[in-house]
């Protein structure tokens, strides 16, 4: 299946560059959406980095589907969504959450 992505090559700049991979939707990446929900886990393996990003709109049968999601740099992700940036230093555990007035918060540490 190829991806018609939001963001060009070009468009990605070097604005969280060494941490690693994580998996985000294609409802960031390809639609555009912002980052509703994250958290991070255990990593996978040494290159993953544990942060798993949505929009907070999947539902069950969407992430049922291997398409619907990818790895990615987390520097390609925090192009598409600079808000995650503070937060990427955060330990295995934590979640944060968009609330209603935009802004992202953690919810669990």
């Amino acid at each position: 299946m190829i991806k018609s992505f939001k963001l060009s090559a070009d468009d990605i700049a070097p604005i969280a560059v060494g941490y690693g991979r994580c998996i985000a939707t294609d409802q960031i990446t390809v639609e555009g959406k912002k980052v509703g929900y994250m958290y991070r886990e255990a990593p996978s393996n040494e290159m993953d980095n544990g942060w798993r990003f949505f929009s907070g709109y999947e539902t069950q049968e969407y992430m049922d589907k291997p398409g619907n999601h990818s790895i990615y740099d987390l520097n390609t992700i925090a192009n598409y969504d600079p808000d995650i940036i503070p937060f990427i230093e955060l330990p295995i555990g934590t979640e944060c959450e968009r609330g209603d007035d935009g802004i992202l918060y953690v919810i669990t540490e």
